[in-house]
């Protein structure tokens, strides 16, 4: 079903039964599969590809030259930049199906820099991917993440900032320009806004 106050170009290709949310725009050469989700005021970039089995939440933005295979799955507020690449099995061969295809789980708010290539993998929220990185495990919430394979250089405010921690003996405090501040807990395995 798809709503009456989208935008959707003539050269876009929407098959039957795909669920478009109010307000989204899809550009041209994009192709949406039969049964896909995409959700409210997302903006869908020239020559992307969305398969059946894909999620998008609200607020998505995915520039051009994007794949999402089946087993994606996008939450509200998440920027996927141009010719990002996501996989969905280990092992492919040509004309062999895997029963179910594994998940790649973009959390909200987080942001995949061009041309970075995602494993099956979770991005945390507020999580950044560098530009060029290769992403083979897990992203925590306000992950900064860079290289092949990405490694953590660091965290991220929820507006896109690198946050420089203090050192202490039991807890390390950041605070950003925009005002947010953050507590990293002793394990430096997870960023906590205060």
């Amino acid at each position: 079903m798809i709503d009456t106050d989208i935008f959707v170009h003539p050269h876009a290709l929407i098959e039957e039964n795909v669920k478009i949310g109010s307000k989204t725009r899809v550009w041209a050469f994009a192709h949406i599969l039969f049964g896909a989700i995409i959700g409210d005021e997302c903006n869908i970039c020239d020559h992307t590809f969305i398969e059946g089995n894909v999620r998008v939440g609200n607020n998505v933005t995915i520039k051009c030259g994007v794949y999402l295979w089946d087993g994606v799955i996008i939450e509200n507020d998440v920027f996927v930049g141009p010719c990002v690449t996501f996989t969905n099995d280990y092992r492919p061969r040509s004309k062999c199906y895997p029963n179910k295809y594994l998940q790649t789980h973009l959390k909200q708010s987080c942001s995949i820099g061009a041309n970075a290539t995602l494993l099956p993998v979770k991005i945390g929220q507020w999580a950044m991917v560098g530009a060029g990185s290769v992403v083979i495990h897990d992203v925590a919430d306000h992950a900064l993440v860079l290289g092949n394979p990405a490694k953590q250089k660091g965290w991220v405010c929820c507006c896109g900032q690198k946050l420089d921690f203090n050192t202490g003996h039991t807890q390390k405090k950041a605070s950003c320009s925009c005002g947010c501040n953050f507590i990293l807990n002793v394990k430096k395995q997870l960023v906590v806004q205060v």
